[in-house]
C-alpha cells in the first residue's frame, strides 16, 4: 500500500538546495570582495612608484 500524507523528503531537499546556494554565493561574493581589494592594493602601488 502507498503511504499517504507528506511526500517524502521534498522539505529536506528544498531546505538543503536553499542552504547550498546560499553557501555558494557566500562564496561568489567572498572572491569578488578579495579580488577588488587586490585590483585597489596594485593600483595605489603603481600609482605609488609612478611618482
Amino acid at each position: 500500500m502507498a503511504k499517504t500524507g507528506r511526500d517524502k523528503n521534498t522539505k529536506n531537499k528544498a531546505k538543503h538546495s536553499k542552504l547550498m546556494s546560499q553557501k555558494k554565493n557566500k562564496k561568489k561574493a567572498e572572491e569578488t570582495l578579495r579580488k577588488e581589494r587586490l585590483k585597489n592594493i596594485i593600483k595605489k602601488k603603481q600609482e605609488n612608484s609612478g611618482n
